[in-house]
């Protein structure tokens, strides 16, 4: 009963085209259009419902619910601040100690209209970022009451949908950074989940990382489980089982599974990536799991509802939770996306790769475009992917077995966040601007 139950409350706000999180609902990827937007230029207006500025430096996605649709960002007083984008290995952080303010914005989904915008917090940031980061870049979350922003070190906020402040909730100093040096400060990135009445908080950094639980209503801690973890940017998934929902959790030192209601730790899988970004998905009763630091870069299908250790021992699984496994397919910032009969990831380079999800067997690999770097999570829609570059291009692919490239988008500004789909409209976040993308004949 309560996993029809749960799986009747999903359908029926895929229907009513939500996308409440990052990467939509349980951080699929998978939006219910039946009719996508395909074609467009965003340097041309073409194909362009609106397009509203956003000030600031943010890398988190949009999230939409009904007619609206909510955004964070980090607005610093020094106007020479921007991102890099491009391939490179860099470990320096950003040191930017001028003043900041960390907003949240409400838009109008129809005309782009700011409706509400509210300031978090404002003060110099308690840590650096990197690069191609932002003092802005977890997701906001929301479930049709509230609406969550969590800024890392500044704190979780909770609005109500017009806009007022309900609580916030210092966390501590989410120092997020390069495990070999502290100085490293990356910034933090993992998104809030909500799950019944809580919002889930995954808080991997160089010191007592931990995984907890808040109330909605009052920001009550409610359970809370430390976390042998050195820092990661990982948003957690909320997956159901038989009888419990789990939150999924990568992680460095072990890929992990929680009770969501009471925090308990279910199982536990490595060896994993020295540095992980990735959020898991689930399909087909199996959960997905990739990371791509060396040394380890692996790539599980863990089936729902497993218990206990199921570590790997000298590369080879010693439990049958573990459907199938490679220790050298792994990808290190765009998520996994399990769509249809396949689960498909996107390398740094653009290189695409698609998997029969069921049994792991490679099925294609292609790079998309010609090159570039890619940042952003591949998202899924009737049948069509889409990829996008940092470049600014977006490239809708036919979904299947074979590769398949139906156009190519520009939108004329860097992209690094996730785009998100509410309904039939796309939302797409770049270094300036929020474009909703429809074709022309809706």
């Amino acid at each position: 009963m309560k996993l029809l139950t749960a799986l009747l409350l999903a359908a029926i706000a895929a229907m009513a085209g939500e996308w409440p999180q990052f990467r939509g609902p349980a951080a699929s990827g998978i939006g219910d259009s039946t009719k996508p937007p395909v074609h467009w230029d965003a340097t041309k207006n073409t194909n362009v419902a609106w397009k509203t500025e956003i000030p600031g430096l943010s890398v988190s996605s949009p999230v939409a619910w009904g007619d609206r649709i909510f955004v964070t960002t980090a607005i610093s007083s020094d106007p020479k601040q921007s991102l890099r984008v491009g391939l490179y290995g860099d470990t320096d952080p950003v040191i930017d100690t001028s003043p900041h303010q960390w907003k949240v914005l409400a838009l109008d989904k129809k005309s782009g209209k700011i409706l509400w915008e509210q300031t978090a917090h404002q003060g110099v940031p308690k840590t650096k970022r990197h690069p191609k980061s932002s003092q802005a870049s977890p997701s906001p979350a929301t479930d049709g009451k509230v609406v969550v922003a969590y800024f890392g070190s500044e704190g979780l906020f909770v609005y109500s949908m017009d806009g007022k402040l309900l609580w916030k909730k210092d966390l501590g100093l989410q120092n997020a950074g390069w495990f070999f040096d502290p100085d490293s400060e990356w910034g933090a990135a993992s998104s809030p989940v909500i799950h019944k009445n809580t919002v889930i908080v995954q808080c991997d950094r160089q010191k007592d990382s931990f995984i907890a639980a808040y109330d909605l209503k009052d920001g009550r801690q409610l359970w809370r489980t430390a976390r042998a973890e050195i820092p990661g940017w990982g948003t957690p998934t909320l997956v159901q089982a038989k009888d419990h929902v789990e939150v999924v959790t990568n992680g460095a030192k072990a890929i992990r599974g929680y009770d969501a209601d009471t925090g308990k730790e279910l199982w536990t899988l490595g060896p994993n990536s020295e540095v992980t970004c990735t959020t898991p998905v689930s399909a087909h009763g199996l959960i997905f799991v990739t990371a791509g630091y060396p040394p380890v870069q692996p790539i599980y299908a863990v089936k729902v509802g497993s218990t206990g250790d199921l570590t790997l021992r000298d590369g080879k699984t010693t439990s049958d939770a573990i459907a199938w496994s490679q220790q050298r397919g792994g990808v290190y910032l765009p998520s996994p996306l399990a769509y249809g009969d396949h689960l498909y990831t996107v390398n740094n380079n653009g290189i695409l790769t698609a998997y029969d999800a069921k049994t792991g067997n490679r099925i294609y690999q292609q790079r998309v475009g010609e090159g570039g770097s890619f940042t952003a999570s591949p998202i899924a829609a009737a049948g069509k992917l889409y990829i996008t570059s940092e470049d600014g291009d977006v490239y809708v692919v036919k979904s299947g077995p074979q590769y398949e490239l139906i156009a190519k988008n520009p939108f004329g500004e860097p992209i690094l966040a996730t785009p998100a789909l509410a309904g039939d409209m796309l939302l797409v976040r770049g270094a300036k601007h929020l474009f909703a993308v429809a074709e022309s004949t809706q």
